[in-house]
Parts: structure tokens; sequence; C-alpha cells
């Protein structure tokens, strides 16, 4: 069964930040896998071939590069989160889709981001499109830790711990994100869940695999490649 999505005053938006609101495989997402291949080497004195192949086996095992650096290699998170997403130049590539960002001052609700990328990343990007003030406050990486340890998004006990830090139950919170397995996770707690489809569908991966993004899981209430599609 789907959730009955209304905007209204009530309504908790939680926002994605990379490939939701803005479009990171035009400059994000390449300059981390590279800045992310270089630490690999450097800190485990491996190849680039080596360093490519254990960053995809630990996002795709652990659903972050960081989280298999961490279990396997003791490296220290607040380190590897600096290095890799210093981006020189960041400001100057950031590009979104304007008229969705003006939509966002229009949307009915509380708004936050809640993202796997740190803190200082997320607010370098907020502030180049110049909406960080549209929003109560940012959940990053630095935001999910639990018992010691970083449990980012898909973790559903990370979910339900940012809905009682807003003192809202779950059912009254929507994800806005461009990843299906973190969507999954909302639904498995009660989250309504918005699948943001305009950048993420536009990388070249992406091209292969053009059925998808008719399809709809029964996990996601509602597919959208507009911002403004919320309000209605």
């Amino acid at each position: 069964m789907h959730t009955d999505i209304r905007s209204g005053a009530r309504t908790v938006w939680l926002f994605d930040l990379d490939n939701t609101l803005h479009d990171a495989g035009a400059f994000v997402f390449p300059a981390l896998k590279t800045s992310m291949r270089g630490y690999i080497q450097q800190q485990l004195q491996v190849d680039a071939d080596e360093a490519q192949r254990l960053s995809l086996r630990y996002w795709t095992r652990y659903g972050a590069t960081l989280l298999g650096l961490v279990r396997h290699h003791g490296v220290d998170p607040a380190h590897f989160l600096h290095h890799t997403h210093r981006l020189p130049g960041l400001e100057g590539q950031v590009s979104a889709h304007r008229p969705d960002l003006a939509t966002l001052a229009r949307l009915p609700g509380r708004r936050f981001i809640l993202t796997n990328a740190p803190r200082a990343y997320a607010l370098r990007v907020l502030a180049a499109l110049g909406i960080a003030h549209l929003f109560e406050g940012v959940f990053a990486i630095e935001d999910m830790a639990m018992f010691g340890q970083l449990r980012p998004k898909p973790d559903a006990r990370m979910l339900r711990r940012i809905a009682v830090r807003l003192k809202v139950p779950t059912h009254r919170c929507v994800l806005v994100e461009d990843t299906l397995v973190h969507q999954k996770a909302a639904r498995s707690v009660g989250m309504g869940t918005v699948w943001m489809q305009r950048f993420a569908r536009r990388l070249p991966a992406a091209g292969a695999h053009a059925h998808r993004w008719s399809m709809q899981p029964a996990y996601v209430d509602r597919r959208v490649r507009t911002l403004r599609q919320l309000r209605r």
C-alpha cells in the first residue's frame, strides 16, 4: 500500500542532495571518484586499479566506500571525508534546475537535507545554489553515528532516529531521493517516498537501463522529474 503523500504544514520533507537537488553527475561524482581513488592509493599503498576495485566493492557491499575502509582498514572517517571532499572549484561547477529550486520556497511543511556526504561539502553546495535558507537543518554523515559506528542511508535504524530527533512520527516524513535502496529503507520504517529522476537518469550508465525509469517499485509512492510535482 502506498502512503498518501500530501503537501501540508505537518509534512517533514527529507531531501537528498546529490542528484536530487543538483546535477552531481556533471562534476561532483567524477571528481569524487578521482579523489577517493587517490586517497585509497595513498593510504593503503595500492595501485589505481586496486583502489578502484576496493572503492566499488565497498560501495556495493556497504552502501558507502567509507564504511568498507573503516571496517577493513581502520581508516579515520573524518580524515577520509575531509580529504576526498575538498573538491577545488566546486562552487563554480554546481548546477541545478532553477524553477525547481524556486518551488522549494513554496513547499508547505518543514524541510531538511539528509545526505551521506559530509556537512562541510553539503553546506558549500547549498550556498552555491543559494538555497541554504530554505532548510531548517542538515543531517550529514557525521550525524549518522549510532553505537559508535557510522550508519548512513540506507540504515533503517538511523532513519527512525532522525524522526525521533525531529519529534515526529515516521509517517509524517517524506524522503525525496534518487537512490532506490534508500527509499526502500525509508518505506520499511513508514516514511513516504519520492523517487527524483531528473539528474540520475542522465548519467551515462543510466542510458543502458532506460526501462528502469518507467518502473515503480511497491516501496515508491511517487516518481517525479521535477520538484514542482511535489505540490500536486
